[in-house]
């Protein structure tokens, strides 16, 4: 039996590996893994094929049983937050976030919004390949999709339910938002205009070949809105991905800050604004040495965990904390919901910001420095993955501690790498950190030649 979800949803290039025909029968499986009579709601981002892969997945919904509300285009948060608060049984969500133009995906959601857990997932996968499909009478098909028009205005108002409006209101900051030309563009605008920001935007039309830059958020394809930033002298740049739930910010010096730095800022202004949550935080091994550096400052316990904001979000919803975070850009705040959320963490940069009175840029020189470089490398469905690790521990391994909770990483007394396979495309990711500029360089350059010749 083959495997269909990945690090988080099912991902694949749109009508070649995800076509019409498959989106069916998984519709079909959701549907029946719901159960007959269950109310869920279903919505998209931008990308090409995504009205194809709705419908497809609405019909095989609507084959088993369940009720359908559709919610056109809108953030994944907002659909996240939209079934948890709005009393549906769970969600289906057409995206397939940061990856390139050619991809789409689906994602299924539990009724607290937070994607289905693991052992979810194989039970929709076990229907699927067996065929174990309900399938109701004619006559039971009566409920057409219904359509649900407020997901973005419940989502906005309650983002702005968890910060001090009329503090950052008062400030009358200028903000520049980059939406990637997705759905982004739907909400986070809103959610400025209602903090009194002056709102200036870049890729913020709907673009599904995403024209303007990658859907991911990295330092590569923010060169230009960095450049945008510093040019229109802003308080705050916010850069999200192909459906929101990112958020990387550009600080006041022009400078592009990566995730596990603004998610150790936003770590500890959870702790301020939830004193009654346990002191912890939850992230991916892929995060920096800065993050418990500086949270130990404030006796916050840093707990980490396999890459994938599936696992973060599933550990923060049962143990319990102030926060969890990637260092790609995704930050989760419990008392707004316990997932990735683009727009809620910049209203909470904004808060921090007003309520300590302080820059963006001096907020972030809070930090201690270390330098990271990110790379990767093809590979292919023969490519032998533990023989990589091996290598990689053959070669680094006395330098320091070896973790294999997800990939490979080694933490070494003034560096650590990461070597990993991707759970969403067919590449392993390479991270280095240290805090000599140089050594991260040179260290990066290596494992990617060395991965390079293994495959």
């Amino acid at each position: 039996m083959g495997k269909l979800f990945g690090t988080d949803g099912i991902r694949g290039i749109t009508n070649s590996e995800l076509q019409p025909e498959f989106a069916l029968k998984i519709g079909k499986a959701i549907g029946s893994y719901f159960g007959r009579g269950a109310r869920v709601l279903i919505g998209r981002d931008v990308r090409a094929g995504g009205d194809m892969l709705l419908k497809a997945v609405e019909s095989g919904l609507l084959s088993s049983g369940v009720i359908v509300y559709e919610a056109g285009m809108a953030p994944t948060p907002a659909f996240q937050y939209a079934v948890k608060t709005m009393g549906y049984d769970g969600g289906v969500i057409i995206t397939a976030s940061h990856n390139p133009a050619e991809y789409n995906g689906i994602k299924v959601l539990s009724p607290y919004g937070i994607e289905i857990s693991r052992e979810d997932e194989d039970k929709i996968e076990e229907i699927y390949f067996n065929n174990r499909f309900n399938s109701v009478d004619w006559n039971e098909l009566i409920n057409d999709v219904k359509k649900e028009k407020r997901v973005i205005d419940v989502y906005v108002k309650g983002i702005l339910s968890h910060v001090d409006v009329n503090k950052i209101r008062s400030k009358r900051y200028k903000v520049l938002i980059d939406p990637a030309n997705s759905v982004g563009s739907l909400t986070t605008p809103i959610v400025a205009r209602e903090l009194g920001c002056k709102v200036l935007t870049i890729n913020g039309n709907l673009d599904p070949l995403f024209s303007a830059r990658t859907p991911e958020p990295t330092f590569d394809s923010l060169k230009e809105t960095a450049r945008v930033a510093r040019e229109l002298n802003v308080d705050l740049a916010v850069a999200h991905d192909g459906d929101a739930d990112r958020a990387i910010f550009i600080d006041s010096a022009g400078r592009v800050q990566w995730g596990d730095r603004s998610g150790t800022l936003l770590s500890y202004w959870a702790s301020v604004k939830a004193p009654n949550l346990p002191k912890r935080i939850f992230t991916a091994v892929s995060s920096s040495s800065l993050v418990e550096e500086y949270l130990k400052n404030f006796n916050i316990e840093v707990k980490w965990t396999k890459v994938g904001s599936v696992d973060i979000a599933h550990m923060l919803f049962k143990e319990g904390g102030v926060a969890g975070f990637e260092e790609n850009g995704g930050f989760m705040y419990p008392p707004h919901q316990a997932v990735r959320d683009g727009a809620m963490s910049f209203a909470l940069m904004l808060d921090m910001m007003a309520s300590e009175n302080e820059t963006s840029a001096s907020l972030f020189n809070r930090l201690p420095v270390y330098y990271l470089v990110k790379t990767k490398v093809k590979i292919s469905e023969n490519t032998n993955i533990q023989k990589i690790y091996n290598e990689v521990i053959n070669k680094y391994g006395r330098y320091g501690n070896i973790i294999t909770i997800d990939g490979i990483k080694i933490i070494g007394n003034d560096f650590w790498l990461l070597v990993r396979k991707s759970g969403t495309e067919p590449i392993i990711r390479i991270l280095v950190e240290a805090k000599d500029e140089n050594k991260s360089k040179e260290l990066a350059q290596e494992l990617e030649k060395l991965v390079s010749e293994l495959v």
